[in-house]
């Protein structure tokens, strides 16, 4: 495994491939990494030639009352975890390096970053597209892999990349689960055992909501949140800040519950933010 700090470095090394007719497969990442990125990178080494990750915690996705120096950091483990997946150019830049002077420039993608995250996070999905662009730009992948833990990133870099005509395709990767259901995520360890413990109503509420969908037991997307909002009322540290059911991708007020539907959760334990989802097909393809 090749790790990269600069820009040009990659672009070079990128062009080597693509002049050898090599496909590539991206695997963008704040680090930290665990089973759902190894996960991801599993899935490209499936279907691409080359694998490039990269590891850069975006400073433009955080708000100025968020984690961003308490994010979690490890780039020696995170070395060793990318090594031994598979990886093959590990790109880790610096902030100067990825926005070297001010940046007057910046991607937006309208709607469907309004509601969810992008309504409790400002500018959070700004600085996400804004980033993902850029290095798309600098990778230039056939293919890049998302978690669908986060749906609504997908959904708005799925839109993001049909309006800018970016040549490569976005590849939704299932949800990775801790045994006991509790969506792998970097922040988990931030959680006491109380509160981790507490975190699997999300999990579970998420499906028994799911399952009742599949009953038709509820008659509006309305019922489906107060039923999840009941559930995970049930635990005294939870502090919800969204629970919605949605169309899916999106995003719209569902016109009926046959629609393709996202149930999705953000609630705190602690001063720890922890979003969940579950994804309702109706096409007989499930998430």
């Amino acid at each position: 495994m090749r790790v990269i700090t600069t820009k040009s470095e990659l672009r070079a090394s990128m062009q080597s491939s693509r002049i050898s007719r090599k496909k590539i497969g991206f695997v963008p990442t704040m680090g930290y990494l665990h089973e759902g990125h190894i996960s991801l990178v599993k899935q490209a080494k499936l279907e691409c030639d080359i694998v490039v990750m990269s590891i850069f915690v975006n400073p433009l996705q955080f708000g100025p009352n968020e984690d961003l120096e308490r994010y979690p950091r490890d780039f020696e483990r995170d070395c060793e975890l990318a090594k031994e997946a598979g990886v093959d150019y590990l790109f880790h830049p610096d902030v100067p390096e990825m926005y070297p002077g001010q940046s007057l420039t910046y991607v937006r993608v309208g709607q469907i970053t309004e509601k969810l995250c992008g309504a409790s996070r400002p500018g959070h999905f700004d600085g996400v597209a804004t980033v993902v662009t850029k290095l798309f730009q600098i990778v230039q992948p056939d293919r890049a892999y998302f978690g669908l833990k986060d749906a609504q990133q997908v959904a708005v870099i799925e839109q993001m990349v049909r309006d800018l005509d970016i040549p490569v395709t976005v590849v939704p990767c299932e949800i990775i689960r801790e045994p006991d259901g509790l969506a792998l995520s970097s922040r988990n360890v931030f959680l006491t055992s109380e509160q981790h413990q507490q975190a699997l109503i999300l999990s579970k509420s998420l499906q028994m909501a799911k399952d009742k969908l599949a009953s038709h037991l509820f008659e509006s997307a309305d019922q489906v949140n107060q039923f999840v909002i009941q559930q995970i009322q049930t635990q005294s540290l939870a502090e919800i800040d969204y629970v919605d059911t949605l169309r899916y991708p999106s995003l719209e007020t569902p016109n009926s519950l046959t629609d393709d539907l996202l149930i999705a959760v953000a609630v705190r334990f602690g001063s720890t933010r922890l979003i969940d989802n579950v994804l309702v097909r109706h096409n007989n393809k499930e998430c």
